[in-house]
């Protein structure tokens, strides 16, 4: 993003403490009253370049941002927030469980190698209600309870400890929130390791509008085989691929910043700004005007906020 944009979304490791670089490998433990509370419950919108986080309410309630979306819940759930997703969270003053903030890129190493599918859970934002009483949701605290240990320990092997762990808390997430889509494909640990390759090269160059052939080359495949890849690992074509992560960014840029529309077309690599407007209605619907009028007046709205969303799902028990 160029100088001009007007950023008012702070990063952070924790809320209120600096951001550490993405390749200091690190997870954290806290209750949720520990960093909430002295902030008066109040947690403004920021977020986690290289760390992502998983909140487990046991008591209480939360008004939650995630991205553009905003959620209205009551324990027991559980929110899971990736690296790169705006958040904010204002919690009833009775509130209680713990936090979970860990380095993503190793969880999602581990997780390519044990269990592929899980890519997936840990990257998507979500807001699960749990049945206090279901076999999964039994199988948390536990886990938890074992990752704050191992947080407060200090010895060897720390690390490698608390992303087993943390892996095996998302195999639950998996399991808790298996209602919302079918059962992800099975594919090999290469493909797999194609796609992350090919997702990190989109995260790094979509701004610069490279030709597919540049990711293809840079993976030794034609372009028409890196779109049968996608299409089998991910259910969607390159360009998708692509295009998804440049909305992506557009629509949080539109909602928190003050950058004109013309800034944002040059910052994301659009000759100019019509182009960038064709792009994004033909991608949401809406032109970047309208989305960011939309977008920031549902936001003051609290009395529309769904009490649960499209990633708000009850689950089995």
């Amino acid at each position: 993003m160029n100088n001009a944009m007007l950023r008012v979304i702070p990063s952070y490791a924790l809320y209120g403490d600096q951001a550490q670089p993405g390749w200091k490998n690190s997870f954290d433990f806290e209750w949720i009253p520990q960093r909430s509370g002295p902030y008066n419950w109040e947690i403004r919108p920021h977020v986690h370049e290289a760390f992502i986080q998983i909140l487990y309410l046991t008591q209480g309630s939360v008004e939650v941002l995630l991205d553009n979306a905003k959620w209205r819940v009551t324990a027991p759930c559980l929110l899971v927030v990736p690296a790169q997703t705006v958040h904010g969270f204002h919690f009833a003053a009775d509130v209680n469980g713990p936090v979970v903030t860990a380095t993503q890129r190793p969880l999602e190493s581990l997780a390519a190698l044990a269990m592929p599918e899980l890519l997936q859970t840990i990257r998507k934002p979500a807001v699960i209600s749990l049945d206090a009483d279901g076999r999964h949701a039994e199988a948390l605290m536990p886990l938890f309870l074992a990752i704050e240990r191992e947080a407060r320990l200090h010895a060897i092997g720390q690390f490698a400890a608390g992303m087993s762990l943390l892996t095996a808390l998302f195999v639950q997430v998996a399991r808790l929130g298996q209602a919302r889509a079918p059962a992800p494909l099975a594919v090999s640990l290469r493909k797999t390791a194609q796609i992350e390759k090919f997702r990190a090269l989109v995260n790094d160059n979509f701004k610069k509008r490279l030709p597919m052939a540049f990711y293809a080359g840079q993976l030794g495949v034609t372009p028409g085989q890196l779109s049968r890849l996608c299409r089998e690992v991910l259910g969607t074509s390159s360009l998708e691929v692509i295009n998804a992560r440049i909305v992506h960014e557009a629509q949080r840029d539109l909602v928190f910043t003050s950058s004109s529309i013309q800034q944002l077309a040059d910052a994301l690599g659009f000759a100019d700004e019509a182009y960038f407007g064709r792009f994004f209605r033909k991608h949401t619907g809406l032109t970047p005007g309208e989305f960011r009028t939309r977008a920031l007046q549902s936001m003051l709205k609290p009395d529309t906020w769904p009490a649960a969303g499209p990633e708000a799902v009850a689950a089995p028990g």
